[in-house]
């Protein structure tokens, strides 16, 4: 049969018969093609670039085209649904169909988690959005920016601004500088100084990584990003499975009310980066993978010009430090999440067993650390379990970074004894703001749940607030005053995790949406929300399905003058 005869082929496309002119599907725009060329370079076209090479076309145009879309498909070789289905799941990256208006140039983010809420961001988005012209200037409502220490916050570009007010925001729109402003912070040249690395090179020449695994234990190190698992014993499990094996380091601070890794990292990144070489090396990792929310671009920088400045060092070798910028999804501070992202996929967290120790990174076995959790892995190596085993508080050992916002007169970062309490955090931050008595407090993020003042004698630290229902996860504390309601809160916190939900599982997806709506009404069904708070705790698949129901459950039982 001759090749025009056969069925299935677009001769008539043209003309009157039923045959195609194109294949099905968007098609290729070599105009789009090139540009997506020209931006990716001479960079690899690996499918866990993906993320990546989105960022670029993101930040070069202001937006994803279709057609842009589609000319990376081609270029990394995936399927349009692929391309688009990561497009869209993350909050930062504006995909555009062809019959859509593309957003405005410019972008103001205004924070609307609760530290911020209290400071007013409500007020200011109305005024934003009355004030701004829509066609020139977007305002969105978006999460945690971690900066709850100068709410209310806004994001213009990758610049923020603090203290936020119209004023302040016009103000920086008349400079048209949108790039993020670099804070003053210990390069390597003064980390050197001081002895910094030397411990890495000293254990690289001659060390046992089951001793420092030990000195870990000893000074009761445990992860500092919410779990709380001791650290020194994810190394053994990681080294008991057969190689290659990789770091992930979690970066994805998300959890509203904390940003204690970015005051460190703002200030000492070369803290970290030694316990992230020292942990890769106890584990013989072969590649680390450094992944950094983009809520921090000032963050993102200075890890771009530390990680050159190490490997100029040959302390580190070119490439064995992989930054990964994140995109805007909460979901990615789950661990497993975090590796799918890594991947160039969606953030949706995995079913475990097996767990990332086993199976992690393209399959392989993964340690995965916080970036706190790396800061005191550096530092007890280089001063010795004492730093942490020695310091004793109401019955607790060690220390820990509290993220201390909302009513305190300063809010900020205070690295306190673990057995700490909201009393003594409150009197660290300088006590109440004026005209304010303290009636609440969220001890670890919203997933915690509120407190009442009157539990104001209770040690912040792993294990002692479970048996009140909550725990202190990351310590993201956030004081609330007579000035403030609780329900409201809560229903700021079940909001929050109702746009961040990945929507993988239903007991999250629509709980989380049902919980919201039950909460607007002027009385709570309490039976029925405790229904629902069981099925999502018991079904959802992550800590996010699981732990969002802490707020309604933790107000009802403590403030239920507000719900009934």
């Amino acid at each position: 049969m001759a090749l025009d005869q056969q069925k299935g082929i677009w001769r008539a496309g043209r003309g009157g018969g039923k045959g195609r002119a194109t294949p099905k599907g968007r098609q290729l725009d070599d105009t789009a093609w090139e540009e997506v060329r020209v931006l990716l370079g001479d960079r690899p076209r690996r499918r866990d670039l993906l993320i990546e090479h989105l960022h670029l076309i993101q930040d070069a145009y202001g937006h994803l085209s279709a057609p842009h879309l589609r000319a990376l498909a081609e270029e990394m070789r995936l399927s349009m649904a692929e391309v688009w289905e990561v497009a869209t799941f993350y909050a930062h990256f504006d995909p555009v169909r062809e019959d859509e208006t593309p957003p405005p140039d410019l972008t103001i983010r205004v924070c609307d988690s609760l530290s911020c809420e209290l400071a007013g961001s409500e007020a200011l988005l109305a005024a934003l959005e009355a004030g701004q012209d829509p066609a020139r200037v977007r305002v969105l409502r978006a999460p945690c920016m971690g900066r709850c220490d100068t709410a209310p916050v806004a994001e213009i570009g990758h610049r923020h601004v603090d203290f936020a007010t119209p004023e302040r925001i016009n103000s920086v729109i008349a400079t048209g500088d949108f790039h993020p402003q670099i804070p003053d912070y210990e390069g390597l040249d003064a980390y050197g100084a001081g002895g910094g690395y030397d411990r890495l090179q000293q254990l690289r020449e001659n060390g046992d990584w089951e001793v420092v695994q030990q000195d870990l234990l000893d000074a009761g190190l445990r992860g500092m990003g919410g779990a709380g698992f001791p650290s020194g014993k994810k190394w053994g499990f990681v080294r008991a499975e057969p190689g290659p094996r990789y770091l992930a380091v979690n970066g994805d601070e998300g959890e509203p009310g904390t940003f204690k890794d970015r005051y460190h990292l703002e200030r000492t990144p070369h803290l970290m980066l030694e316990g992230m070489l020292i942990a890769a090396w106890a584990v013989e990792a072969e590649k680390v993978f450094l992944y950094m929310r983009d809520e921090y671009p000032a963050v993102l920088e200075i890890l771009r010009r530390e990680i050159a400045a190490l490997e100029a060092a040959g302390i580190a070798a070119p490439g064995f430090i992989d930054l990964r910028r994140g995109a805007g999804a909460y979901i990615c501070g789950e661990e497993s999440a975090m590796i799918e992202s890594i991947e160039g996929k969606r953030g949706l967290p995995r079913l475990r067993p097996p767990y990332v120790a086993q199976n992690g990174v393209f399959g392989r076995p993964t340690l995965v650390h916080n970036i706190e959790t790396l800061h005191w892995i550096a530092r007890i190596c280089r001063e010795g379990h004492g730093v942490k085993s020695t310091v004793e508080h109401n019955g607790r050992k060690g220390l820990r970074s509290y993220s201390v916002s909302g009513r305190v007169a300063n809010p900020g970062v205070y690295v306190l004894p673990a057995g700490t309490t909201i009393a003594e955090l409150i009197a660290a931050a300088g006590g109440m703001a004026e005209g304010h008595v303290f009636k609440a407090y969220q001890p670890g993020g919203p997933s915690s749940g509120l407190l009442p003042a009157t539990m104001d004698d209770v040690p912040l630290d792993f294990d002692t607030l479970q048996p009140h229902g909550t725990f202190i996860g990351s310590a993201a504390v956030v004081v609330l005053s007579d000035h403030d309601s609780a329900r409201d809160a809560a229903l700021n916190m079940l909001r929050f995790f109702e746009d961040e939900s990945c929507g993988q599982c239903t007991p999250c997806r629509v709980g989380c949406e049902k919980a919201v709506k039950l909460m607007q009404a002027d009385r709570w069904d309490g039976p029925l929300l405790q229904d629902l708070c069981t099925v999502m705790t018991d079904a959802s698949i992550c800590g996010l399905g699981q732990a969002a129901p802490n707020p309604i459950r933790l107000v009802m039982k403590h403030f239920p003058d507000e719900v009934s």
